[in-house]
């Protein structure tokens, strides 16, 4: 029999693995190892949410759900988005319930995307965009956005990246890994490159509600005559710290739910039932909850920012996510090489910007979804580590 490698799919075989676990699988065996590197809330799921959890497993609803999901959490997320975003949804038609955000993520891009299809990806971004746009068939078109625009997409980068062949544009803020956001001036000017051309927009707005300063996060599809081709992806995981619980949506134009849905049938039949009621006590009930996390964040994102620049890193002020993005070009390294390194020297796990694409060289991506005693320890190691290579 042949090497079972030989025997795989082409298009999967050469797909590197994600450029983020190897730091992590290191630092697991350290003892002492501090990691700044998950992208996962530290708080516990609220307590009112694991309950009706709970009480959901007590009165044995254990069933399969409507493909779509519990029409009662469909019109919940309906109405959230309505009251938060202004922007109407009806829970019958223009609602999937996923298994996680990043379901959503790969069913909108394989329901669109043919042979050939170009999709648009700005960089630095989340690293599942480019290999579920490869492994649907499309061409990832790379659009490199600059620490001194603020990592955010421009028209004008926008428009010189698109072709006859151009189908989708992945709007991917706030943003990880930079915490780079997009003000609704922003999408406007995005909105207006877009209109009279027949792009079909995915716009990931997992951290929509982690957003700092006076400016509140909009939803693309509110922009004026965006809804119609954009379908928004959202979940559970980052706002309630549900990571566990596998629950996400997506929201859009009810022909590509609609197509999106019978792809789900087929490949996994209906997202988890404990969780879904679990989320529908989330978004009736958990404001409080959520901005609190909120402001815990704010007050972490504050002092890592703070802490890198103090040891004599530039960094981008994060106004969204629970990320940081400290450039390290300063001390002579690579980003890989900083990573490892810092990893060995003071085991610290951090991410290379390189995990999310060749224009992250040169900077590294740190959680503050984390104590902030974790998060002194770790500035502290980070500082010696700089300090001693500096001159190097």
């Amino acid at each position: 029999m042949k090497d079972l490698n030989e025997l795989l799919n082409e298009t999967i075989r050469v797909i590197p693995p994600s450029g983020i676990r190897k730091f992590f699988d290191i630092a697991d065996e350290m003892k002492d190892a501090i990691s700044l590197g998950v992208g996962e809330p530290d708080f516990a799921t609220p307590w009112t949410i694991r309950e009706a959890g709970i009480y959901s497993l007590e009165q044995a609803r254990t069933h399969y759900t409507a493909n779509k999901g519990l029409i009662e959490l469909r019109y919940e997320i309906c109405r959230y988005i309505k009251d938060k975003y202004g922007v109407e949804y009806n829970e019958k038609d223009d609602v999937l319930v996923t298994v996680g955000g990043s379901e959503a993520l790969d069913l909108m891009i394989r329901c669109v995307i043919s042979a050939g299809d170009e999709v648009l990806i700005p960089e630095p971004s989340f690293v599942c965009y480019k290999p579920c746009a490869i492994m649907a068939g499309g061409v990832p078109v790379i659009i490199e956005t600059k620490e001194e625009n603020n990592f955010r997409l421009t028209p004008e980068e926008l428009k010189a990246k698109i072709t006859d062949k151009t189908k989708l544009l992945i709007l991917p803020y706030p943003n990880n890994p930079t915490g780079a956001v997009m003000s609704k001036e922003d999408l406007e000017a995005i909105a207006d490159v877009l209109r009279g051309t027949d792009i079909l927009v995915l716009s990931d707005e997992i951290y929509g509600e982690l957003r700092y300063g006076e400016e509140k996060h909009t939803m693309f599809s509110a922009i004026e005559d965006m809804r119609e081709r954009t379908v928004v992806v959202n979940g559970f995981s980052k706002t309630f710290a549900m990571t566990g619980w596998r629950l996400g949506y997506a929201v859009g134009p009810k022909e590509i739910i609609s197509a999106m849905t019978k792809m789900h049938q087929y490949c996994i039949m209906s997202a988890p039932t404990t969780s879904q009621y679990a989320a529908v006590e989330a978004l009736k009930n958990c404001d409080d909850d959520v901005k609190s996390m909120c402001a815990e964040y704010n007050y972490r994102r504050r002092f890592i920012v703070d802490g890198f620049r103090n040891m004599g890193l530039s960094c981008f002020e994060p106004l969204g996510a629970f990320y940081a993005f400290p450039c390290i070009k300063s001390t002579g390294m690579s980003s890989e090489e900083f990573c490892m390194r810092l990893l060995n020297e003071e085991h610290v796990a951090v991410v290379p910007g390189t995990a999310f694409g060749g224009c992250g060289e040169g900077f590294i991506r740190c959680s503050y979804a984390y104590s902030i005693k974790n998060i002194q320890e770790a500035l502290k190691r980070i500082s010696a580590f700089v300090e001693r290579h500096k001159n190097n």
